[in-house]
Order: structure tokens, then sequence, then C-alpha cells
């Protein structure tokens, strides 16, 4: 949450990127942004940010696009797993998502495409660029 220009640099499946139109990453806060597949395709994204709370978690709503519709609400909790017997480091953290999508449709479309194995790929950015992947 210190350095919110990170988010965009690993957000995403393997081969996505973010273009960032607005980014504040707080309680009340948000990040609009385009999320660019492989083959250039734009997908519009806002985030709006209702609980940050550094360590413990995040919660926030999914729009399609800036103030569109809402496409789902998102829950990340951290849990501390591991740390380094000897002096404390935290070395390793479980991540929980749990996503309540707006409909049943959205759901499943949701899981059409694959959402929970591109939400691991993501994750797996995000473990190469703290650099524990």
């Amino acid at each position: 949450m210190d350095q919110p220009e990170s988010l965009p640099l690993w957000w995403g499946p393997e081969g996505y990127s973010c273009r960032t139109k607005r980014i504040n990453l707080r309680t009340g806060g948000e990040w609009v942004f385009d999320m660019i597949g492989p083959d250039g395709t734009v997908y519009p994204n806002h985030h709006r940010y209702h609980r940050m709370e550094e360590g413990a978690g995040i919660s926030y709503s999914l729009l399609w696009g800036e103030n569109g519709p809402k496409h789902a609400d998102a829950d990340v909790a951290f849990e501390e797993i591991g740390t380094d017997g000897k002096d404390g480091t935290l070395t390793a953290t479980r991540i929980t998502l749990t996503m309540v999508f707006a409909s049943e449709d959205e759901c499943r479309a949701a899981k059409a495409f694959g959402a929970e194995a591109l939400g691991q790929e993501t994750l797996a950015k995000l473990a190469r660029f703290i650099g524990a992947g």
C-alpha cells in the first residue's frame, strides 16, 4: 500500500498488462485502469476499496469500467504462516481471496473464462515480483 505504482507491475494473468488512469490504495480509494490482453484487447476496470488493513486484508468492489456496473465484491485475507525461527522475520503468507459475484450469470461467466486459473497466474506474478517465486 506504500507503493501503489508497484500494483500495475504484477496485476493480472500472464501476458496481461495494466494502464493506470488513477490509483489511490487506501480505504475509500480506487484504482481505475485498463487491463490489456496479450492480443491487445482492452478490458476497462475500476476497483473501489472499502477496507485496506496492512498485513490483515483488503476488501473492494470490481466494476466493469469507470463507474460501471458492479461485477463482484472481493475480500482478500492475509495470514502469516511461516517465520524465521532466528529473528521472527515473516517468511510465508497465505492469501485467501473470496469473491461474491453480482449475479449467477456473472459467476458462471467468470468460471467459463477460467477466472480461478487466471487468478492463480496473478498470484504467481506477485510471488515473482516480491522474490518469493
